[in-house]
């Protein structure tokens, strides 16, 4: 009788131990946490060889009040352009692409011509940045660039190609027209659309608000820009195919 007791009580300590043991290794009620002797169908890859070494290209993009990454292109009279050689004055980068209806809407309503002007008048160098790759929308020859900003009567200090898409991609120039105003010190006062209204409609011209007037107005004027960015609208650059 008392040899029952002891192996009743050894069976009943080892079921008690076997419920503890289970109930350790379960995973909490409504816990995302997988068992742990189950296959995972979602392991992240720990393979470094297979990710993308990053390049200049893949450098983080200037912000404003950071310095505006310096660079050298050509324009389409093969004159050279660096832009710290430009410290001493403000700076408009334009990027361009004569096909865009976007871009039509400033040259063939006459505004963007006006503003390049009105602000060389004034000291200011504007440049106006091609990265349209060989073969692509926007793309011409240095001499048919000419004729074409000729005939819609541009009044930028230089048209500078950038068919490699190099300097655009440092940007970050996602459209036509993006903008980016550099104050004489070589810092980025102003990047984003050119203005308030994302429409190809010359109509819309009147009453926007111009988001490049307004920092060169300030930076000019020795104030702080108040809009500092603003989403770029336009067509895709259309960059060289990788």
């Amino acid at each position: 009788m008392k040899r029952s007791r002891i192996l009743a009580s050894v069976a009943l300590l080892a079921v008690v131990a076997l419920v503890a043991a289970f109930a350790f290794d379960a995973p909490e009620a409504g816990s995302n946490a997988s068992s742990a002797n189950a296959p995972s169908t979602n392991v992240p890859s720990t393979n470094v060889a297979s990710a993308k070494a990053p390049s200049a290209e893949d450098a983080a993009t200037p912000e404003v009040g950071e310095t505006a990454p310096d660079f050298t292109l050509k324009d389409t009279d093969g004159q050279t352009y660096t832009l710290s050689d430009l410290r001493g004055q403000h700076v408009v980068l334009e990027w361009l692409n004569f096909g865009c209806p976007y871009v039509g809407k400033y040259y063939d309503g006459g505004k963007m011509q006006e503003l390049q002007k009105t602000y060389t008048d004034r000291g200011v160098t504007w440049l106006s940045v091609v990265s349209s790759a060989p073969g692509k929308q926007g793309y011409h020859p240095p001499e048919k660039m000419n004729a074409l900003n000729e005939k819609k009567g541009g009044n930028q200090t230089a048209i500078l190609m950038d068919p490699k898409g190099k300097v655009g991609k440092r940007y970050g120039a996602k459209t036509t027209p993006h903008m980016y105003v550099i104050d004489p010190e070589g810092t980025l006062v102003y990047k984003g659309g050119i203005d308030d209204r994302p429409t190809t409609d010359v109509a819309d011209l009147k009453g926007a608000t111009n988001y490049v007037v307004n920092a060169l107005e300030a930076s000019m004027n020795g104030k702080e820009v108040k809009t500092k960015t603003a989403r770029p609208y336009g067509c895709s650059v259309k960059y060289a195919s990788k």
